[in-house]
């Protein structure tokens, strides 16, 4: 960003002799690949038992999610993603085995310090992804593929540091990498995925009480949209849920501030998202909270003209804070219950967009269906959610990633 003060821009000044700017001078990596490194990488892969590879948002900034696709098909290789590398290949590929991270799938944690060769592409082993490093891979032999320098060799030493740009290392890599049959070690993904399911994703998605879960809004959501919207999420327990469980077909399909942490993205960034993807529809998922922190933008919808759609998922707290408190702090909860929210169908019905209140777990999907039909317009929906339901799987401050929690029951 560039900041003229008034001053400047004011002022009269003569242009003779001026060299109009071409460009913008920014930092532009040049690494040099080694083919040795390469050789020494496909190697450890060729030799591995039990490889697991993990990537990030450098997939997608860049565009190398054909190669990366490529890549993980002819190794055979089992791969999970940070929340900012999602979409990189669909949710639903055979090989694709979750999330990563504090609320990540249980497998690719837990697994994570069994497999004996870690193949870690355009990420940066953020402490979300790593919990305690002491505790992190420490079997595995790691090779970490990045364009970044920095990055490599920060957190997590490389048996075989990569430097590059993952759409030119990835096709060498995948020309000297063979196929795998690895079927038990796919196999113990499958058992930990069961496990999860039976603990926490059945009553996540499929409730029996007559409270809304947020995965069960999500649910539908991928119903109606197949996969193919782009999501925007804000920050919260909603943005762990819809991270966890929104269907992803297309690259760039998921946008969220990641490890900023930046509460009231998802709205301000869903009217930029529909701007640059004016065909595909635009669904802002957002906490009670996070919302007010830029609810006005609301009116720069209705000036743009944008069409994008809203989702609140409304539990009446700091959803993660109060979480946190429970878990950590048996329970005394500090300014984490929101207990003077606005009227939201009234606020957005006042800047001239549609409102809707959803508070029956049966109307969730009739209301996101007729939101969708409502081509033209942004329509608002306040989805109330269950103010008691917390976020598993999670993994406790300082704790290894392998020591994660599937209920409050295992406190």
């Amino acid at each position: 960003m560039i900041d003229i003060t008034k001053n400047a821009q004011i002022q009269k000044f003569n242009f003779e002799g001026y060299t109009p700017c071409n460009h913008i001078r920014s930092y532009r990596p040049k690494p040099i690949v080694r083919p040795q490194y390469i050789q020494q990488a496909a190697e450890l892969i060729n030799q591995a038992k039990k490889p697991f590879i993990i990537w990030g948002q450098g997939v997608i900034l860049g565009s190398a999610e054909q190669e990366f696709k490529t890549f993980v098909e002819k190794s055979g290789i089992p791969a999970a993603w940070t929340i900012l590398g999602a979409g990189a290949i669909p949710t639903n590929h055979p090989l694709n085995v979750g999330m990563l991270g504090m609320h990540g799938n249980y497998g690719p944690n837990v697994l994570t310090n069994e497999c004996d060769v870690l193949i870690a592409i355009g990420m940066r082993f953020d402490d979300r992804v790593t919990g305690h490093l002491d505790k992190y891979a420490k079997q595995a032999k790691v090779i970490h593929l990045d364009i970044d320098p920095a990055e490599i060799d920060k957190n997590v030493k490389s048996t075989v540091p990569v430097w590059g740009d993952c759409k030119e290392t990835l096709p060498m890599l995948t020309e000297l990498v063979e196929r795998k049959v690895l079927t038990e070690w796919h196999d113990k993904f499958k058992e930990f995925t069961r496990q999860e399911v039976e603990a926490v994703i059945d009553n996540e998605l499929n409730p029996t009480s007559d409270e809304m879960t947020m995965g069960e809004v999500i649910k539908q959501l991928n119903e109606l949209t197949k996969g193919d919207a782009v999501i925007v999420t804000d920050v919260g327990q909603h943005q762990m849920v819809a991270c966890r469980y929104a269907n992803l077909n297309k690259t760039r399909s998921n946008v969220t501030s990641g490890g900023l942490g930046t509460m009231g993205f998802a709205l301000p960034a869903a009217i930029g998202d529909k701007f640059g993807a004016q065909e595909r529809d635009v669904i802002a998922i957002i906490g009670d909270g996070g919302f007010q922190m830029t609810l006005q933008e609301l009116g720069t919808v209705m000036q743009s003209k944008v069409d994008i759609k809203i989702i609140i998922l409304n539990n009446r707290f700091l959803g993660m804070v109060r979480q946190w408190q429970e878990v950590e702090y048996e329970g005394r909860y500090s300014h984490s219950y929101m207990d003077a929210l606005p009227n939201f169908v009234k606020l957005a019905e006042a800047y001239g967009h549609v409102g809707m209140l959803i508070e029956r777990a049966q109307d969730v999907e009739p209301a996101l269906r007729e939101a969708r039909k409502l081509k033209d317009r942004t329509v608002f929906m306040d989805f109330r959610t269950d103010p008691t339901e917390n976020v598993f799987p999670m993994v406790r401050a300082g704790n290894g990633i392998t020591e994660m929690l599937l209920s409050s029951e295992d406190l």
